[in-house]
């Protein structure tokens, strides 16, 4: 498998993170890698970009390996993987950072450092009514308590100011750093009409929103927040309300974005994956990775990820392999 520059040719039956558009949004340059086998086949794309900080420049991917029908094996992959870093060192790339978090890979290059990761995925392809019937009971209570109540849930792009304060809330309650507010308005046109942004009221006040990448491939939960003290069914309303939208537009699967593998019991992290479990949703693992060029500029990297927030994902979860935990057979 070799990996090669391809024109982008993107179309809705693809991941929306692998459209131009957006990849223009997040990265100063950017493109799409074709994994061609031995005979030239296109096997397989990977789309990419590469952001510019000080002297470095980082490779960073949107979206996991995309393979072109549905022979590619994991071998297949890692090969590919392996000449795509190949190429991005032949263009000078310090490293590769890990991926955003809607980014599971089933596989990773020779060298790359390593952590589990997964996501919590509904096949949105079903009824309405069976997706409705698979929510955990007291999530579908509140749900129905948040409707009686007089919650509201409003969407589209002049919602993007309330989201991101509300994201934002989030974000600084945890100790977490986020995006700017410019940051944040440029991510949600770059996906233009493959944006959706809902929010929740309830007695005029924002309580939670989420803003939603999408295509025919998947609808993505990219960033969500709550305010303090927010109405206990109004984020279940919120990803329920956009479950059936994304569902009446042929959508064929929702990503909650991003889980730790294994959470410590009563954390955080445990509680976001059940209440991801409680939607119906299934738990697809594998891969988070970084990759080192440059060990100077890999250096710097990691000296800034651990001032910045106390280290990238791929450290926090990486632990877990060092430790000889269970890791899991990626899913594809």
């Amino acid at each position: 498998m070799k990996a090669t520059p391809i024109p982008i040719d993107w179309h809705p039956g693809l991941p929306i993170f692998a459209s131009e558009p957006f990849l223009k949004a997040v990265g100063d340059e950017y493109g799409w890698l074709g994994g061609f086998d031995e005979t030239g086949k296109l096997r397989c794309i990977l789309p990419y970009t590469v952001v510019r900080k000080a002297f470095i420049r980082m490779v960073r991917f949107r979206v996991e390996t995309i393979p072109v029908d549905d022979g590619l094996a994991v071998e297949e992959e890692k090969a590919f993987l392996n000449s795509a870093m190949e190429y991005f060192r032949s263009i000078g790339a310090g490293l590769v950072i890990p991926a955003s978090t809607n980014t599971i890979f089933r596989t990773y290059p020779d060298g790359a450092i390593v952590a589990p990761y997964g996501s919590y995925v509904i096949d949105l392809s079903q009824p309405e009514d069976t997706l409705w019937k698979k929510i955990h009971k007291i999530t579908r209570q509140n749900i129905n308590t948040a409707k009686k109540n007089g919650v509201t849930i409003q969407t589209g792009i002049e919602q993007i100011d309330a989201a991101y304060a509300l994201t934002l809330e989030t974000f600084k309650r945890s100790k977490l750093p986020f995006m700017n507010h410019g940051a944040y308005k440029r991510y949600a046109l770059g996906l233009g009409e493959n944006c959706k942004i809902m929010v929740a009221y309830y007695q005029g006040v924002a309580q939670s929103c989420t803003l939603y990448a999408f295509s025919n491939y998947c609808a993505y939960a990219v960033y969500g927040g709550n305010i303090a003290g927010a109405h206990q069914g109004a984020m279940k309303l919120v990803q329920w309300e956009s479950m059936r939208l994304f569902n009446s537009l042929g959508v064929k699967r929702f990503d909650f974005v991003g889980a730790r593998i294994n959470p410590q019991k009563d954390s955080k992290q445990d509680a976001l994956s059940s209440f991801k479990r409680r939607f119906g949703a299934t738990l697809r693992e594998g891969y988070m990775w970084k990759y080192p060029f440059q060990p100077l500029k890999y250096r710097v990297y990691c000296l800034a990820a651990r001032l910045r927030s106390g280290g990238d994902i791929v450290d926090a979860e990486g632990q877990k392999m060092k430790n000889g935990d269970e890791v899991p057979v990626a899913s594809s």
